[in-house]
Parts: C-alpha cells; sequence; structure tokens
C-alpha cells in the first residue's frame, strides 16, 4: 500500500492549501485506490499562514478585525490567537499581511499608493489584547513601502523636509527626512516568517525583484523606489543587504528594526505540523503552488518540501499552476502543470480542484511508471 503526503501550499487566489489536497488525493485515488493519505497543507508565511496554525494548534481562536486594506478601504478580516504555552503565557498570536494587507484584497494594482497600514492595525489589535508573543506571515504583500505603513500604525511618524508626515504608500519614500520612533509600541517577542531571502535595496532588493509584480513597470520607477529604500535604510540604521530584508516590500525590514527575527515560513510551519516525521513514513510526498518558477527555488513550499523528501529518501512530485521555463523541475521525480493539463491559464484558474484532480490522477501514473 503506497503512503502519500500531500503537502501543497495554497494556489494565491484560487484555491486553499487544504482544498488543494483533497483533490490531489482523490485524483490519485482514482487510479490507487489502496493509497493511504496523510494530508498536511502548507503555508509560507504568505495566503494560508493563519490557516495551518488554526488546523495545527488545538484551541486556537479567530479574532475579528476591521484594517485600512491596501487600496485604504476597510477590510474585514481576523488575526489568530493561540492558547498560552510555556514561554508565551499570555498566548501567541499570528497575524498574516496576505489578509490585512495582501495583494489579493486589490481589483487592481496599486504600486504607488498600497500600504502595510492593516498589517500594523491587527499588530496593534493583538499587542492590545496582551498576547506574549507575535507571529507575523509576510508573504502576499501589495506594497513596496519598506514597511513604513505597518510603523506607522504601531506608532512610529515618517515626516519629510517640512516636519509633515508623508503620503503612504511607495509614494512617500522619496519624500521621507526624518523619522521619529518615540511614539512606536514596544514590541513582545516577534518571530516574522518569509519566503523570501532578498536583501532590501540592489538588483535582487524588494523594488527589483518585485515591484513588477505590484505594478512598477518603467525601470526608472524601480530605480526611483529602490533609492527611496535605501534612503529609509539609512534612516533606520538597517543594512539594505541584510538577507530578508526585502521581504515583503520591505516590510522585514521594518519588523526587524521593530525588534522582529526573520525566520524561513516554510520550516516553521513544517515543524509544527510534524511534516518531516510524516514524511518519513511515507513512499511519496505530493506539492505544489500557483507559479513554480525561478523563485520558487528560494524558500518557497515547493523546494523545501523537496529537500525534506530527499533528506528522508522519498519520492516527492509536484502539481503547480504553471511551470515556467526558469523553474528547476528537477527536484522532482514528476511534476505536472494545471495550465498544460487545462489548456489554458483561464481554464486552469476557473476550475483548480478539477484539474487538481486530474494532476494527481497523472501523477499517480507517472509513480507506477
Amino acid at each position: 500500500m503506497t503512503r502519500v503526503v500531500l503537502a501543497p501550499d495554497s494556489f494565491k487566489g484560487t484555491i486553499t492549501a487544504a482544498d488543494a489536497a483533497a483533490a490531489l488525493a482523490e485524483g490519485w485515488a482514482a487510479v490507487d485506490p489502496t493509497a493511504e493519505f496523510v494530508h498536511r497543507p502548507m503555508a509560507d508565511g504568505g495566503e494560508g499562514t493563519v490557516a495551518a496554525f488554526e488546523a495545527a494548534v488545538p484551541g486556537a481562536v479567530r479574532m475579528p478585525v476591521v484594517v485600512d486594506g491596501p487600496s485604504g478601504t476597510r477590510v474585514d478580516t481576523s488575526w489568530l490567537l493561540l492558547p498560552p504555552s510555556e514561554g508565551a503565557p499570555a498566548g501567541t498570536a499570528v497575524v498574516d499581511l496576505g489578509s490585512t494587507s495582501g495583494i489579493e484584497l486589490l481589483d487592481e494594482l496599486r504600486p504607488w499608493d498600497a500600504d502595510t497600514t492593516g498589517l500594523g492595525q491587527a499588530m496593534g489589535a493583538a499587542l492590545d489584547h496582551g498576547v506574549s508573543c507575535l507571529v507575523v506571515g509576510i508573504g502576499s504583500s501589495a506594497s513596496t513601502d519598506g514597511g513604513t505603513g505597518m510603523l506607522t500604525a504601531l506608532g512610529a511618524r515618517f515626516l519629510d523636509a517640512s516636519g509633515v508626515p508623508v503620503a503612504r504608500g511607495a509614494r512617500g519614500l522619496a519624500e521621507i527626512a526624518a523619522v521619529d520612533l518615540t511614539g512606536l509600541r514596544a514590541a513582545p517577542e516577534v518571530r516574522v516568517l518569509t519566503d523570501v531571502t532578498n536583501p532590501l535595496t540592489g538588483p535582487r532588493g524588494a523594488a527589483a525583484v518585485f515591484g513588477p509584480q505590484k505594478g512598477l513597470r518603467a525601470m526608472a520607477d524601480i530605480a526611483l523606489v529602490d533609492d527611496g529604500l535605501r534612503r529609509l535604510a539609512e534612516l533606520l540604521g538597517i543594512d539594505p543587504a541584510g538577507e530578508g530584508n526585502g521581504a515583503a516590500g520591505g516590510t522585514g525590514a521594518a519588523l526587524v528594526v521593530w525588534g522582529g527575527v526573520l525566520a524561513p515560513g516554510a520550516a516553521e510551519v513544517a515543524e509544527l505540523i510534524g511534516l518531516a516525521d510524516a514524511i518519513a513514513d511515507a513512499d511519496t510526498v505530493i506539492t505544489g503552488e500557483g507559479s513554480y518558477d525561478g523563485q520558487s527555488g528560494d524558500g518557497k513550499v515547493p523546494s523545501f518540501l523537496a529537500g525534506l523528501a530527499a533528506a528522508a529518501g522519498t519520492r516527492a512530485l509536484l502539481a503547480a499552476g504553471r511551470i515556467t521555463a526558469d523553474a528547476d523541475t528537477a527536484l522532482f521525480t514528476a511534476s505536472v502543470s494545471l495550465t498544460d493539463l487545462a489548456g489554458s491559464t483561464q481554464s486552469a484558474l476557473a476550475d483548480p480542484a478539477r484539474w487538481l484532480r486530474e494532476a494527481g490522477a497523472v501523477l499517480a501514473r507517472a509513480a507506477a511508471s
């Protein structure tokens, strides 16, 4: 009997990690009815991080909160309260940038004006509750504001040469002449889950690598935002080349300034849900995400899972919404793209569960051969 661990990430904006795992299992079972399935839906600090903690920790409670979303409109969302534990007698809060300031909350991209205020407001709500620790997942960001919105919501002030607060978002970065942190709220223990290791500035920085995904098109605009982030780093006294400081449009750097410790999100979630032990006892692990591309090898769920599988001598398979030409599929025994199965990106996006079921069947046949 084949034992299959199902550990996909969410397929951003289309299907949750748990539903993706269920669809893959259904497709595999159609080919191999005797297979035993172990569901371990994953996250890496982005979309689905709160859901992963909620599923794994008994007694976790969703705490509703209303915040300013990345477009400036109010968003009904929640943070997660974990029960008291050793080292966290008042409980731990899990806050997800994706659900407060994430790109999926936008109807259209706002590269200059989207900001992270909502993340800071949700964190502030958790602080008001009195938690001992904060876990902050910072994937899926809509903005490149250097975390200024988040820090502003927590009491910081970013001022222009006249002492007036600058505009929100990347638009205000070029105008920052002074930073006032005297009103910044004290931080508890803060662990920051990120899925990238990029620095804040430069050719691998937040503006250059992720700015185009958030709507920055012209090279001159990317350079302008990069210069603003570099100036922000100088004013905050942080190293723009620091690993992970460029995560979430520079929010990683802002959280480090606040006292946060950056950690690889996939590894943190995997430890929480006992993924390594599950893979060690399995014949096969299937993982996946919406877009498996050249950046997926840098801290994302699929590459992390492939590493765990290799260490355990377990076969790793991949199902992704799309697989780009620059992606490293050599990590996997077999891989399949939903876009290829469906015939087009539009068809794959319209019914991801259907094509994940088909992907599960394709992978089962590939494994059998």
